[in-house]
């Protein structure tokens, strides 16, 4: 079954973390130094916030999924819709080790179809990726034809950006 994913950026962890809470009615699932992310069952979502970003607001959207045929369903669909398909195949990102790839709309909204295989205790485990690197494609020009890698939006610390 598919659940819904949003991620937005945050300026205030704490003050997004209570003003959620009490939106929800949930605590989150998991909560980092910079990353906190509830599952909520009514509806299915996976709402997921960070201070890692450019400027708060939304990040990006998505589907997580529960299996690999969903994910290559989701896979099928955007290739179909002749999405240009950014396909990270296995990954490590937003404290946890998923199989995903990536569209981007004609808006620029960057899609990301997941399954999540296990939680790490690390945001990202590559050792080649900048600090904060990992997620959302930058948008080209033309957001059909983007098929830039992933983990290169620019943030407030660093040149790069982060689920």
């Amino acid at each position: 079954m598919k659940r819904f994913h949003v991620h937005l950026h945050v300026d205030d962890l704490a003050a997004s973390i209570a003003f959620y809470s009490r939106l929800f009615a949930a605590t989150p699932a998991r909560v980092e130094a910079d990353y906190a992310k509830w599952m909520l069952e009514d509806p299915r979502v996976n709402f997921a916030i960070s201070t890692r970003g450019n400027q708060p607001g939304l990040d990006h959207l998505g589907f997580q999924v529960d299996d690999a045929a969903e994910l290559a369903d989701l896979k099928a669909r955007a290739s179909a819709a002749d999405m240009a398909l950014l396909d990270e195949g296995a990954t490590t990102c937003c404290y946890a080790r998923s199989e995903k790839h990536w569209v981007t709309d004609p808006q620029g909204v960057a899609w990301e179809h997941f399954h999540t295989l296990e939680n790490i205790p690390v945001f990202n485990e590559a050792a080649a990726a900048p600090q904060g690197a990992c997620c959302a494609p930058k948008a080209a020009a033309a957001p059909q034809a983007s098929t830039q890698a992933a983990c290169c939006g620019p943030s407030k610390s660093s040149s790069y950006h982060c689920c």
